[in-house]
């Protein structure tokens, strides 16, 4: 598939995250180039890609996906254009990395399954990259040994700094509970069958009428019970942490590495400032994972399945965020191709 020069990959939307997989791809992995992106901005894309020697800039999907120069797609466009995309992708049977959410719904979702289905293999890999980040990939191997027994509960956190201009109490589901919904299902390997969304008094560094911090609630096909407290202006860092309580101990990842100082009457370490920075060396293991997957002509990692279940369950979660109490997770049978 690859030429000798390593991978030609099309990065679809130059916006910060795609702007930084095109800088992963050109300096920091291995075995892969960027030969085109596309953006409906021509002047960052044209910008962008002046940056690497032999990379074409793009307006649209299709002249790029058309170029004798690329071999796979990376689409870090936002959500509602991931379908179309990920069509036209699959009409050409190109390999892809689609950052999260595969796409924003359900229905468009099981669109895509059938899509992948009628190929007759898998394509496509969805961006959940805590997958990838060591703490969570030990967290994952000590769960699955047994050693502490059966997994019970998990507590998971997940604050930000301050989101952009427009996000909103939806968006806290979708955009930013769903990498909770997927390390769930990836961690306790189960599906969420039910999802309780509380609202606490609204932070006064909240945006006038969005409700911040939010708590929610997953139940899980065993009964093990899941909360994730989001709060999207916790107004000092980026911080993500999860903690197992299972049968015959607890084990907890995320808390704060060095290094730590004491100075002048005080003591304290570094607090992230984004996901950019908490995880780049997951999203560097990913990126580097499906390249390597990609040229021995494999598909590996989250599959479309885990992107529409992500959706199904994100789906649940807007319903008790709206109309209040607990909403029932509505999942199609699993089709034996992503078994």
């Amino acid at each position: 598939m690859a030429c000798e020069r390593g991978l030609g990959v099309a990065v679809i939307g130059t916006g910060k995250m795609g702007a930084d997989h095109v800088r992963r791809l050109h300096d920091v992995i291995s075995g892969a180039r960027v030969t085109a992106v596309v953006d409906i901005e021509a002047d960052r894309a044209k910008s962008l890609a002046a940056t690497i020697e032999g990379c074409t800039a793009y307006t649209e999907t299709s002249p790029a996906l058309a170029s004798a120069e690329v071999d796979a797609v990376l689409i870090a466009s936002p959500g509602p254009a991931h379908e179309s995309a990920l069509i036209e992708v699959l009409d050409r049977d190109l390999p892809v990395l689609c950052e999260k959410p595969m796409t924003p719904d359900t229905a468009s979702a099981l669109r895509i399954l059938e899509a992948e289905q009628r190929l007759g293999h898998r394509r496509i890999q969805v961006g959940f990259m805590r997958r990838y980040d060591a703490e969570y990939v030990k967290l994952k191997r000590l769960i699955e040994s047994g050693e502490l027994g059966t997994a019970l509960m998990l507590h998971q956190r997940h604050r930000n700094l301050a989101m952009p201009p427009g996000f909103t109490d939806e968006m806290l589901i979708t955009s930013s509970v769903s990498h909770e919904v997927d390390a769930t299902r990836w961690l306790l390997d189960q599906e969420i069958t039910a999802v309780t969304v509380h609202k606490p008094t609204a932070s006064s560094l909240a945006p006038t009428g969005m409700n911040d911090p939010q708590f929610v609630l997953f139940e899980t096909t065993s009964g093990a019970l899941v909360d994730v407290e989001i709060f999207g202006h916790c107004g000092y860092g980026y911080q993500v942490q999860a903690e197992a309580v299972c049968e015959r101990g607890t084990v907890r990842i995320g808390d704060e590495q060095g290094p730590r100082v004491s100075t002048e009457g005080r003591w304290g370490g570094h607090v992230p400032p984004d996901y950019v920075e908490r995880f780049e060396d997951a999203y560097d293991r990913e990126v580097q994972a499906w390249v390597d997957a990609t040229r021995r002509g494999e598909s590996t990692g989250p599959s479309a399945w885990d992107g529409y279940a992500a959706a199904a369950v994100c789906e649940a979660g807007l319903v008790s965020q709206r109309e209040g109490g607990r909403a029932e997770v509505e999942l199609v049978e699993r089709p034996a191709f992503y078994a």
